[in-house]
């Protein structure tokens, strides 16, 4: 993933942090995913951020060890939540851990790869993935008129600062887990504000 977008989360972690804290949209889909595992499983956050969804996973009874690109966000993450693991580590390059995962959970962060590269990050994904494994993923959606990747300007928090987005039907992204032999267990669209979120869960 580009150092531009390292450089901006980096720069907004402690901000970002602070202005998720009331987000609710994910509970239900997060406690879907759980609902799959065991307690005492191992599950990989990947774009793990300050870590609000770690402590989630934590609290339904699984292991948790997150990574993400920000070493901001990894700071915080480690302070937030001490009974979890935390590396700096890019999902577009090889994701080297020993231990397969008996789940992956990647909330908000496939948005960020470019769609020629999607396919090739899904694979890295669910090769650190035990057979029988869960993958649960959380996308933005597309919509009419809105083109499939752009680069957002923002100003929320009295500064500005630009992302890439990638967007997403629900049918597009279950045809390349499908296409990676992955079986569909869960789908459902959360409509918050002006976003459609498209979350997932398939098991390999």
């Amino acid at each position: 993933m580009n150092k531009d977008l390292k450089s901006t989360y980096n720069r907004i972690a402690k901000d970002w942090f602070k202005d998720h804290q009331e987000d609710t949209w994910w509970v239900s889909g997060t406690d879907k995913f759980a609902s799959f595992l065991r307690p005492g499983d191992l599950v990989l956050d990947v774009g793990c951020g300050a870590g609000v969804k770690s402590k989630h996973l934590i609290k339904k009874g699984l292991k948790v060890v997150g990574i993400d690109l920000s070493e901001e966000m990894i700071e915080i993450a480690k302070k937030e939540v001490p009974e979890a693991k935390f590396k700096v580590a890019d999902i577009a390059e090889p994701l080297e851990f020993d231990e397969k995962f008996d789940g992956i959970f990647a909330q908000a962060v496939l948005l960020h790869i470019p769609k020629k590269d999607i396919k090739k990050v899904l694979a890295n994904l669910l090769g650190q993935l035990g057979s029988g494994g869960y993958l649960y993923i959380a996308v933005k959606g597309i919509k009419e008129g809105q083109p499939e990747e752009q680069i957002v300007k923002e100003n929320d928090y009295g500064y500005e600062y630009e992302r890439f987005f990638s967007f997403y039907s629900k049918e597009e992204m279950e045809n390349y887990l499908t296409n990676l032999n992955q079986k569909i267990v869960y789908s459902d669209i959360v409509s918050v504000g002006n976003t459609d979120w498209i979350q997932i869960i398939s098991k390999k």
